[in-house]
């Protein structure tokens, strides 16, 4: 192993940490714009809860709401403007994964005078590759992407069905403050995305990455098996503190790099899933529950020995039984798990048939693609893999 790992986002977690963010957001600015999304954290309380805080620490306040749950480039522009106009010096994420992406977006974009999709990755000649944005501070109301501790964003446009990403250190958080309290009103069917999505984040590095890294897979393995004991709990009963805790906590550690450090990983099953949502529109977390277990049966034939081992430390399945039954075994109760939670694990429980399934892996390719016609990954994956897999978890 070779690498280097920075995370500079500081972390306030806990139960009743939102009462902080005033006292924290004070330290970078006087002026926030904070972005919403459809509503919820009006609902419930949470938005004029985290204005009270703000404005008893001398921060004042604009809005910037209706971020979509694949947040589209347009509020992104419209988030910018805002920000602008209201000389924001900065950014408050208040909602789940499509809020703090926006949000970090939305940062770089004040700074930027052409248009915020140039920064997007989409196979355009040039990217404009962003070196400064306005401080972010998150507060996710939502376990499941990860995003408040990270410097990446995945943003939408409506107009191309097309879905990609950004990443770059000048778009990571100031800081998170994380209350698990803010996940309590989460329903049951969210609840189960966001487990599956936090688990989807461990296992791309753990079944993408280099070998010789025992340690990772052992960080990787601990997340998945806390997601498992109390994303169950979390689910059948919202109201659990303990159990929203432990499950938002899980969220943050599978993608604030620490458990991916070293292992130089890819994330085919997301690039897949990209697709899939930028056409359907559907829950990003939702979509992984259908296409990863499909993705596992299809790289298993080829490195049978990492999914059986898989199977024996999550499932407990006998050493002695050859590696390839052990590996479709344990990808068979890893699905048994997330149907027991209410994901779905089938293209057609989404209404998604198979009239396009070459346009999702061309269009995956032309993002996500390594200039040979290959989605990276162990294995590399063709146009023709990445239907096999699509068709695979049709019904």
């Amino acid at each position: 192993m070779k690498f280097e790992f920075s995370n500079p986002t500081r972390l306030i977690f806990g139960a009743g940490s939102l009462s902080r963010l005033g006292e924290v957001v004070s330290r970078m600015g006087t002026r926030a714009l904070v972005v919403t999304g459809g509503g919820s954290v009006k609902r419930n309380g949470t938005f004029g809860r985290a204005v009270a805080s703000l404005a008893a620490a001398g921060v004042s306040v604009v809005e910037c709401s209706g971020i979509e749950p694949n947040p589209r480039i347009t509020s992104v522009a419209r988030g910018a403007q805002i920000a602008r106009d209201e000389k924001c010096d900065i950014v408050i994420a208040l909602g789940g994964g499509s809020t703090m992406d926006a949000s970090k977006v939305i940062a770089a974009a004040v700074y930027y005078d052409g248009d915020p999709w140039d920064m997007i990755y989409h196979g355009q000649e040039k990217l404009h590759v962003p070196t400064r944005a306005l401080p972010v501070v998150t507060v996710p109301t939502l376990a499941a992407t990860g995003s408040e501790m990270n410097c990446g964003a995945v943003i939408s446009n409506a107009e191309t069905s097309v879905k990609s990403f950004i990443q770059n250190e000048c778009l990571s958080p100031y800081a998170a403050v994380v209350d698990p309290e803010l996940t309590l009103s989460v329903p049951q069917d969210q609840t189960a995305y966001g487990v599956c999505d936090l688990i989807t984040h461990v296992t791309e590095g753990y079944f993408n990455g280099v070998d010789g890294t025992p340690i990772q897979d052992r960080f990787a393995e601990g997340v998945i098996q806390t997601a498992m004991e109390w994303g169950p709990k979390a689910v059948s009963d919202g109201g659990d503190l303990e159990a929203r805790a432990q499950v938002q906590w899980a969220s943050v550690v599978a993608l604030n790099g620490w458990v991916q450090v070293g292992t130089n990983f890819a994330a085919p099953v997301h690039m897949i899933e990209h697709t899939l949502s930028a056409h359907h529109d559907i829950t990003h977390g939702a979509g992984l529950a259908v296409v990863n277990p499909a993705w596992m049966r299809f790289a298993a034939r080829v490195r049978p020995e990492r999914f059986a081992q898989f199977a024996r430390r999550m499932f407990g399945r006998p050493a002695g039984q050859d590696d390839l039954s052990c590996a479709l075994e344990g990808i068979d109760l890893f699905e048994q798990f997330l149907r027991s939670i209410g994901c779905p694990t089938r293209l057609a429980e989404m209404n998604i048939g198979d009239d396009l399934l070459a346009r999702y892996a061309q269009d995956t390719l032309h993002i996500a693609g390594d200039g040979n016609g290959r989605l990276p990954g162990r294995p590399l994956m063709s146009e023709a893999d990445i239907v096999e897999v699509l068709r695979s978890a049709l019904k």
